[in-house]
Formats: structure tokens, C-alpha cells, sequence
């Protein structure tokens, strides 16, 4: 699982992009062009993807050597008994884990849930069981070569902080955490902006996963409005007001051997961005 250096790219089409092709086909080759490395196709309104066309996506990829994954729907609720409920969310996770499959990627990132009338604990408690059904009926599909990433989440009332993410990350090693730096920023305040802040995080993931999993950890990263409830909106990396900053993660991620997939998701300037974030990244090898 351990790579030489990290790797950057999108989420989503940006608007760059969107003014100048209409098929995400295109995708490849414009992100090589831009020295990008990696793509995280959007699956966040469901899974709608035909497997022929993700199947020429992947090929795409390849031929281009970008590195797919695939963000899950955002209506999982990992975090829910019912059920009913649990059944379908674990088949919205294999359906997200084929798509992903047959566009030659190996990660899809999933999102906790909400809290509804839940204490955090009987909601993780929840996730923890949610989640290992969801690995047995991957292994089942024989799907299980693709890694679930389980997101830090931006709004306090729900399920996905640190600590959260790395009780459920240390459950099972097909799972990695996917760290959403602005996220965790919005959820404390602004407490998650600084070389110490970062330090603390990725220290966190060496001791409870592991070096190898988490220097290949998937991550998430943007700039964030936010207010007292976390996470308000995504924004670009022209705000100077709410952060984080890249750049003292950048020194961080080089000079300690970390390979993680940086996606940014970036509000309509994600490829950008993400180009920015390179190099402050290469600037410390």
C-alpha cells in the first residue's frame, strides 16, 4: 500500500472544465495536462454511472495514469438501526464499490451519518456494525479489493470527528480514513489551521492504524466557511479568512514520507487548486 510521494486531483468537474467539454472522458487526459495525478469521480446524488461508460472512463484513466476513486452517495447513513435501512445503505456502498471497480479504481469514500435522537456512541456503535456487513457483502461480491474510506465530517452534529473516524478505521485494515482537513477545521473553529494542528492528526493516524495505512491515507482538503455549527460552504483558495492553509500540511506530508490521494474540493476552482497544492507539496522533497 505504501507509495514514494502523494498524489493530487479533483473532485468533480470544475468550472474550467465544464466550459470547455461536456464528458467527464475528457477528464484524463485535460488533469495529465494539468500534472495532476488523481480523480475522484462524483457519485454524490447516487450511483448513475453505466458500466460501459465507466468502463471507458477507466481506460481513459489508465492510459493517462490517473489514479480513480469514487465518492459514495451522500444519503448513506451508516449510522441508522433500522433494519431495512442498514440493507440499503450497505447495497448504496456495493453499488458505489462496482461503479468504482469498473473505472479502474480502488477506493470509494463514504460519508458516517447524522445523529437524529442518538448519543455519539449508540450512533457509532451503529456505524461499527453497519460497516462490517458492508466488508462481508463486498467480500461476497468479491468487491473487497476496493478500500472503504470513511470521512471526517464538517458539521458537529453528526457523526465524524478525529477520533470517530480512526475507532471505525481500526475495525478492519481493508479500511482507511479519508481526513478532511477543512472539515475538521470547521468542526472546531478554526482549530485545525496550523503545522501543530496537522502534526497532531497525522501523529494520530501513525499510532492508531499504523505507518503503512496511514502514510497512505485519503484526503480531503478545501477552504471552508463556518460557523458555530461547523461547516457552512466550500470555498476557494482566494479566501482569506476561514482556512486551513495547505502549505504547512504540504511541508508535513513531504519531509515525513506521507503518500496519501490529496483531493481538493474546492468550490468550482478544484483543479486549480489542487495544482497549487502540488506545489507547494514538491517544493519540500
Amino acid at each position: 500500500m505504501m507509495t514514494s510521494r502523494a498524489f493530487f486531483g479533483p473532485a468533480g468537474a470544475s468550472d474550467a472544465f465544464s466550459r470547455k467539454y461536456k464528458s467527464s472522458q475528457d477528464m484524463p487526459a485535460y488533469l495529465k495536462e494539468m500534472g495532476l495525478d488523481c480523480f475522484e469521480y462524483q457519485c454524490g446524488r447516487g450511483v448513475n454511472i453505466g458500466e460501459e461508460t465507466a468502463r471507458k472512463l477507466g481506460r481513459k484513466a489508465a492510459e493517462h495514469g490517473i489514479q480513480m476513486s469514487l465518492h459514495a452517495p451522500y444519503f448513506i447513513n451508516l449510522s441508522g438501526a433500522d433494519p431495512e435501512r442498514v440493507a440499503k445503505n450497505i447495497d448504496y456502498i456495493t453499488q458505489a464499490a462496482r461503479a468504482c471497480d469498473w473505472m479502474g479504481g480502488d477506493r470509494i469514500v463514504v460519508h458516517c451519518g447524522g445523529l437524529s435522537k442518538m448519543t455519539r456512541r449508540e450512533a457509532l456503535d451503529n456505524t461499527l456494525s453497519t460497516v462490517r456487513l458492508a466488508l462481508r457483502h463486498l467480500e461476497e461480491e468479491k468487491l473487497d479489493h476496493i478500500t472503504l474510506c470513511i470521512e471526517t465530517m464538517g458539521k458537529i452534529n453528526v457523526l465524524g470527528d478525529f477520533e470517530e473516524v480512526m475507532e471505525i478505521c481500526s475495525i478492519d485494515e481493508r479500511l482507511l480514513p479519508c481526513i478532511d482537513f477543512g472539515h475538521l477545521n470547521s468542526r472546531t473553529g478554526g482549530a485545525v489551521n496550523s503545522a501543530e494542528a496537522f502534526a497532531a492528526l497525522l501523529r494520530g493516524m501513525e499510532d492508531r492504524l499504523g505507518a503503512e495505512r496511514a502514510h497512505a491515507f485519503h484526503g480531503h482538503f478545501s477552504k471552508i466557511e463556518y460557523s458555530k455549527g461547523g461547516e457552512v460552504r466550500h470555498l476557494t483558495f482566494e479566501d482569506q479568512i476561514y482556512g486551513p492553509d495547505f502549505d504547512p500540511l504540504a511541508r508535513l506530508l513531504a519531509e515525513g514520507g506521507f503518500a496519501p490521494r490529496v483531493i481538493c474540493e474546492s468550490a468550482g476552482t478544484q483543479d486549480v487548486d489542487a495544482v497549487e497544492m502540488k506545489i507547494m507539496y514538491e517544493k519540500y522533497l
